[in-house]
């Protein structure tokens, strides 16, 4: 996406946003200090409806965004030697082109409020659109109550290049986990794998699930993520294909290990 472009369609974005709002719009023209601005207006509004045009021109820079990053396939991630159905992919999980990808979500599940934070379900409402809060502000009115801990929903991805969201809340372990929290975390993945599964869909990669502001530690919340998605594929017909998505240098050296991955 040209610069003068992304300047142009976050100016407008921003100016309705503030107006939205009434409060007044940045002074700046530049297009960072603009996609700051943007992002912690739209991590901190309210889910209801938006005008038409706004929209075309906030899919318009996402999916410009997400292009210009550079969006990766299910083929892109490593197969494990000791099961092929099992994939493992380092990246930002908003440019990965599987039929779902899985948030991490709070049990309110209306995305992280907090403007600009650095968590996976920030990126993946800021990513994929205010139509993402929208849709679950709907799913939760529904329901009529917040989220149990280790189940999942499922919903459109809107701007992302997968084409759902599977949100699921993990336990919140505060870096201390019980026998609780980890059959909590083991159902977090049988319930997305379940759902996936009844959805039909050929692939779901995976987060972290947990291992962020809830606390679980690291090394042993991939033991039961790779353990819990070995068993449910034994014990399951379905042929979907599973990608671990990670991001740091740790996650990726555990995850190849437990998947019996080489080091590249």
């Amino acid at each position: 996406m040209e610069q003068e472009r992304k300047a142009q369609l976050l100016e407008h974005l921003v100016a309705s946003l503030c107006d939205e709002r009434g409060i007044d719009a940045p002074a700046t023209r530049s297009a960072d200090e603009l996609w700051s601005a943007f992002r912690a207006l739209v991590n901190t509004r309210p889910p209801m409806p938006a005008d038409e045009r706004w929209l075309r021109m906030q899919d318009e820079l996402l999916k410009g965004l997400i292009e210009d990053a550079g969006t990766a396939s299910v083929a892109d991630a490593v197969a494990s030697p000791a099961h092929p159905r099992i994939r493992l992919w380092r990246g930002d999980i908003t440019t990965l082109a599987a039929d779902a990808v899985v948030n991490a979500a709070n049990s309110q599940m209306l995305g992280c409020w907090r403007p600009g934070h650095h968590c996976i379900d920030n990126a993946i409402h800021t990513f994929a659109g205010v139509q993402l809060r929208m849709e679950c502000a709907e799913v939760m009115d529904a329901q009529g109550h917040e989220e149990p801990t280790g189940s999942a929903k499922i919903t459109k991805a809107y701007n992302l290049p997968s084409r759902h969201v599977i949100h699921t809340v993990g336990p919140i372990a505060s870096g201390r986990p019980t026998a609780l929290h980890r059959a909590q975390l083991a159902s977090c993945y049988r319930s997305c794998l379940e759902l996936a599964d009844r959805s039909r869909l050929s692939s779901i990669a995976f987060c972290c699930i947990g291992t962020g502001v809830f606390g679980f530690p690291q090394e042993e919340a991939a033991k039961i993520a790779v353990r819990t998605v070995r068993e449910w594929l034994g014990a399951s017909k379905s042929q979907i294909t599973v990608i671990f998505d990670v991001f740091s240098d740790k996650d990726l050296e555990t995850y190849a290990s437990l998947l019996d991955i080489p080091s590249s």
